[in-house]
Protein backbone atom coordinates (compact mmCIF):
# COMPACT_ATOMS: atom_id res chain seq x y z
CA UNK A 1 0.00 0.00 0.00
CA UNK A 2 1.31 3.41 -0.89
CA UNK A 3 1.67 6.22 1.61
CA UNK A 4 -0.20 9.37 0.63
CA UNK A 5 1.26 11.49 3.45
CA UNK A 6 3.39 13.59 1.07
CA UNK A 7 0.31 14.32 -1.04
CA UNK A 8 -1.80 15.93 1.69
CA UNK A 9 -3.32 19.22 0.54
CA UNK A 10 -5.38 21.97 2.16
CA UNK A 11 -8.78 20.28 2.13
CA UNK A 12 -10.58 23.59 2.71
CA UNK A 13 -9.95 24.77 -0.86
CA UNK A 14 -11.56 21.71 -2.51
CA UNK A 15 -15.20 20.60 -2.66
CA UNK A 16 -14.24 16.93 -3.05
CA UNK A 17 -11.14 15.02 -1.95
CA UNK A 18 -10.64 11.63 -3.62
CA UNK A 19 -7.79 9.59 -2.15
CA UNK A 20 -6.76 6.74 -4.42
CA UNK A 21 -3.98 4.41 -3.24
CA UNK A 22 -3.96 2.36 -6.45
CA UNK A 23 -0.75 2.35 -8.50
CA UNK A 24 -0.41 5.07 -11.13
CA UNK A 25 0.28 2.29 -13.65
CA UNK A 26 -3.42 1.32 -13.46
CA UNK A 27 -5.38 3.29 -16.10
CA UNK A 28 -7.19 6.30 -14.60
CA UNK A 29 -10.67 5.15 -15.70
CA UNK A 30 -10.17 1.75 -14.00
CA UNK A 31 -9.28 3.08 -10.54
CA UNK A 32 -12.00 3.55 -7.94
CA UNK A 33 -11.00 7.18 -7.47
CA UNK A 34 -10.84 7.72 -11.23
CA UNK A 35 -14.34 6.28 -11.67
CA UNK A 36 -15.71 8.64 -8.99
CA UNK A 37 -14.05 11.65 -10.61
CA UNK A 38 -15.32 10.74 -14.10
CA UNK A 39 -18.88 10.40 -12.71
CA UNK A 40 -18.59 13.88 -11.19
CA UNK A 41 -17.27 15.19 -14.51
CA UNK A 42 -20.18 13.64 -16.42
CA UNK A 43 -22.64 15.25 -13.99
CA UNK A 44 -20.97 18.63 -14.57
CA UNK A 45 -19.95 18.92 -10.92
CA UNK A 46 -16.26 19.62 -11.57
CA UNK A 47 -14.85 22.96 -12.69
CA UNK A 48 -11.21 22.11 -11.93
CA UNK A 49 -9.32 18.95 -10.94
CA UNK A 50 -6.28 19.11 -8.66
CA UNK A 51 -3.84 16.19 -8.95
CA UNK A 52 -0.72 15.97 -6.79
CA UNK A 53 1.63 15.33 -9.73
CA UNK A 54 1.64 13.90 -13.25
CA UNK A 55 2.49 10.33 -12.30
CA UNK A 56 -0.58 10.19 -10.03
CA UNK A 57 -2.76 10.69 -13.11
CA UNK A 58 -0.97 7.79 -14.79
CA UNK A 59 2.33 6.21 -15.77
CA UNK A 60 1.36 5.47 -19.34
CA UNK A 61 1.71 8.45 -21.67
CA UNK A 62 -1.29 7.42 -23.77
CA UNK A 63 -3.49 7.10 -20.67
CA UNK A 64 -2.35 10.51 -19.33
CA UNK A 65 -3.04 12.17 -22.69
CA UNK A 66 -6.45 10.48 -23.03
CA UNK A 67 -7.43 11.56 -19.50
CA UNK A 68 -6.30 15.15 -20.07
CA UNK A 69 -8.17 15.18 -23.40
CA UNK A 70 -11.36 13.98 -21.65
CA UNK A 71 -11.18 16.88 -19.17
CA UNK A 72 -10.11 19.43 -21.79
CA UNK A 73 -13.12 18.50 -23.97
CA UNK A 74 -15.33 19.20 -20.95
CA UNK A 75 -13.58 22.56 -20.38
CA UNK A 76 -12.15 21.39 -17.04
CA UNK A 77 -8.61 22.43 -16.12
CA UNK A 78 -6.33 19.88 -14.46
CA UNK A 79 -3.94 21.50 -11.98
CA UNK A 80 -0.85 19.42 -11.22
CA UNK A 81 -0.16 20.82 -7.76
CA UNK A 82 3.49 19.91 -7.07
CA UNK A 83 4.51 20.50 -10.71
CA UNK A 84 2.77 23.90 -10.83
CA UNK A 85 1.14 23.09 -14.19
CA UNK A 86 -2.36 23.84 -15.48
CA UNK A 87 -3.76 22.24 -18.64
CA UNK A 88 -5.97 25.24 -19.50
CA UNK A 89 -5.36 28.98 -19.49
CA UNK A 90 -7.77 31.27 -17.58
CA UNK A 91 -9.64 31.94 -20.87
CA UNK A 92 -10.27 28.17 -21.33
CA UNK A 93 -7.74 27.68 -24.12
CA UNK A 94 -5.24 24.83 -23.95
CA UNK A 95 -1.91 25.73 -22.32
CA UNK A 96 0.76 24.68 -24.86
CA UNK A 97 3.72 24.96 -22.45
CA UNK A 98 1.98 22.77 -19.86
CA UNK A 99 1.04 20.31 -22.61
CA UNK A 100 4.69 19.96 -23.64
CA UNK A 101 5.97 19.61 -20.05
CA UNK A 102 3.22 17.11 -19.13
CA UNK A 103 4.14 14.99 -22.16
CA UNK A 104 7.79 14.99 -21.08
CA UNK A 105 6.88 14.12 -17.48
CA UNK A 106 4.58 11.37 -18.78
CA UNK A 107 7.43 9.85 -20.80
CA UNK A 108 9.68 9.96 -17.71
CA UNK A 109 6.97 8.24 -15.60
CA UNK A 110 6.55 5.56 -18.25
CA UNK A 111 10.34 5.02 -18.37
CA UNK A 112 10.38 4.68 -14.56
CA UNK A 113 7.58 2.11 -14.73
CA UNK A 114 9.52 0.13 -17.36
CA UNK A 115 12.72 0.31 -15.31
CA UNK A 116 10.86 -1.03 -12.26
CA UNK A 117 9.55 -3.90 -14.39
CA UNK A 118 13.07 -4.62 -15.73
CA UNK A 119 14.45 -4.68 -12.17
CA UNK A 120 11.67 -7.08 -11.15
CA UNK A 121 12.53 -9.40 -14.05
CA UNK A 122 16.24 -9.22 -13.18
CA UNK A 123 15.39 -10.04 -9.57
CA UNK A 124 13.31 -13.03 -10.71
CA UNK A 125 16.20 -14.28 -12.88
CA UNK A 126 18.63 -13.98 -9.94
CA UNK A 127 16.15 -15.75 -7.62
CA UNK A 128 15.67 -18.52 -10.22
CA UNK A 129 19.45 -18.96 -10.50
CA UNK A 130 19.64 -19.35 -6.70
CA UNK A 131 16.71 -21.80 -6.78
CA UNK A 132 14.55 -19.51 -4.61
CA UNK A 133 11.94 -18.49 -7.19
CA UNK A 134 9.84 -21.25 -8.64
CA UNK A 135 7.14 -19.29 -10.52
CA UNK A 136 4.01 -20.91 -11.89
CA UNK A 137 4.24 -24.66 -12.28
CA UNK A 138 4.55 -25.82 -15.86
CA UNK A 139 1.27 -26.86 -17.41
CA UNK A 140 -0.88 -24.82 -15.00
CA UNK A 141 -3.26 -22.31 -16.48
CA UNK A 142 -5.40 -19.59 -15.04
CA UNK A 143 -9.03 -20.69 -15.06
CA UNK A 144 -11.54 -18.66 -17.07
CA UNK A 145 -13.42 -17.32 -14.03
CA UNK A 146 -10.21 -15.99 -12.42
CA UNK A 147 -9.15 -14.45 -15.74
CA UNK A 148 -12.51 -12.73 -16.30
CA UNK A 149 -12.68 -11.55 -12.67
CA UNK A 150 -9.69 -9.24 -13.11
CA UNK A 151 -10.86 -5.58 -13.16
CA UNK A 152 -9.34 -4.79 -16.56
CA UNK A 153 -10.78 -7.94 -18.13
CA UNK A 154 -14.22 -7.19 -16.64
CA UNK A 155 -14.04 -3.77 -18.28
CA UNK A 156 -13.01 -5.32 -21.63
CA UNK A 157 -15.91 -7.78 -21.40
CA UNK A 158 -18.34 -4.96 -20.62
CA UNK A 159 -17.07 -2.83 -23.53
CA UNK A 160 -17.25 -5.76 -25.95
CA UNK A 161 -20.87 -6.39 -24.95
CA UNK A 162 -21.60 -2.70 -25.57
CA UNK A 163 -20.25 -3.01 -29.12
CA UNK A 164 -16.87 -1.29 -28.81
CA UNK A 165 -14.15 -2.29 -31.29
CA UNK A 166 -10.83 -3.76 -30.19
CA UNK A 167 -8.88 -0.60 -31.11
CA UNK A 168 -11.26 1.52 -29.01
CA UNK A 169 -10.99 -0.89 -26.08
CA UNK A 170 -7.19 -0.74 -26.31
CA UNK A 171 -7.30 3.05 -26.00
CA UNK A 172 -9.78 3.00 -23.09
CA UNK A 173 -8.24 0.19 -21.02
CA UNK A 174 -4.61 0.10 -22.15
CA UNK A 175 -4.98 -3.67 -22.63
CA UNK A 176 -2.93 -5.56 -25.20
CA UNK A 177 -4.62 -6.92 -28.37
CA UNK A 178 -3.88 -10.47 -27.10
CA UNK A 179 -5.75 -9.87 -23.83
CA UNK A 180 -8.76 -8.43 -25.69
CA UNK A 181 -8.74 -11.42 -28.05
CA UNK A 182 -8.55 -13.83 -25.10
CA UNK A 183 -11.57 -12.12 -23.47
CA UNK A 184 -13.47 -12.31 -26.81
CA UNK A 185 -12.80 -16.04 -27.00
CA UNK A 186 -14.33 -16.60 -23.55
CA UNK A 187 -17.55 -14.79 -24.51
CA UNK A 188 -20.56 -16.83 -25.57
CA UNK A 189 -22.54 -14.68 -28.00
CA UNK A 190 -26.31 -14.84 -27.91
CA UNK A 191 -28.29 -15.32 -31.13
CA UNK A 192 -28.73 -11.56 -31.43
CA UNK A 193 -25.13 -10.58 -30.65
CA UNK A 194 -22.46 -10.39 -33.36
CA UNK A 195 -19.50 -12.75 -33.18
CA UNK A 196 -16.29 -10.74 -32.88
Amino acid sequence: MQSTARQIVDENIYDYIVEDKVSGSTPFAEREGGKKIIKLLEKGEISQLGVWQTDRLGRDVRDIINTIHLFTQAGVCIHFISDGLRTLNPDGSENPISKMVINILGVISEMEKNQIRERQLQGIEIAKAKGVYKGRKEGTNEDTLTFLSKPKNKKINELLKRGYRSTEIQKITGASPNTILKVKKTMKPSKNEPIY
